[in-house]
């Protein structure tokens, strides 16, 4: 079902998809916050650019966005699925806990900014260009890949990777030579265990943005982990 959002604020938004038990496509959204905050169970297809928190407390659902994304997509979200067919702004997957958010282009700053896991709960984030600064700052747990396709000469993430980093993996692909990190993670190049750990996530994003995986796989990846002595285990982790 259609539901068109021109002037509609998100808590009418939010009414409205939650009384559709079928598919719903958003049309004309253009920045309303909070779309699909908390919800579970709903599949979800947004065509315009939806504003900051989209997925919230995301619970389950799974959320479609066809153009790009701003700041704090799936904020603190649970479950559930995020797909972004464009660029994503600042903090996407901020303390995510659990569920995938897979965009197409690139994010901003602070993506995965105090990502967290607990028990079989494995945060997933793959982006398929580039990252900006401060990328897995105060990771804590899950994991989170950048791709580096069609970076043109940049980086495939800015400035102060890993800052604080204290849980979880970071993947890159390609070469990081130009890219500074921390005393406090440790990085190398990922062997076939550590592939087999993302291989599956690899398919299931190739799959939904029609990508050659043996194209993604052919080059190398670098892991980036927390390095066990650091401070900050101390001090954000539990014993």
């Amino acid at each position: 079902m259609e539901i068109k959002v021109n002037g509609m604020d998100f808590r009418s938004i939010n009414d409205r998809i939650r009384e559709i038990d079928d598919k719903c496509i958003i049309t004309g959204c253009c920045g309303q916050r909070f779309i699909a905050a908390g919800m579970t169970g709903k599949e979800i297809t947004i065509d315009g650019v939806p504003g900051n928190a989209l997925g919230a407390y995301l619970d389950g659902a799974s959320v479609t966005v066809n153009a790009n994304a701003q700041d704090a997509v799936g904020d603190t979200m649970n479950d559930g699925k995020i797909i972004i067919h464009g660029n994503t702004g600042d903090a996407a997957g901020y303390a995510m806990r659990g569920g995938k958010i897979y965009v197409k282009g690139s994010a901003g700053y602070r993506a995965g900014i105090h990502m967290k896991e607990y028990n079989d709960k494995v945060p997933v984030m793959i982006i398929g260009k580039t990252a900006g600064s401060f990328l897995g700052e105060y990771q804590a747990g899950g994991i989170i890949i950048v791709l580096g396709l069609e970076k043109n000469g940049s980086k495939i993430v800015g400035n102060f990777p890993c800052t604080g980093m204290h849980g979880g993996k970071i993947f890159l692909r390609g070469d990081i030579s130009n890219i500074h990190f921390p005393d406090n993670v440790c990085v190398k190049p990922a062997d076939i265990s550590d592939i087999s750990l993302i291989k599956d996530y690899i398919f299931e994003y190739c799959h939904i943005f029609k990508l050659e995986v043996s194209d993604i796989l052919e080059a190398p990846f670098s892991v980036i982990y927390p390095d066990s002595k650091n401070p900050y285990k101390q001090m954000y982790v539990a014993n």
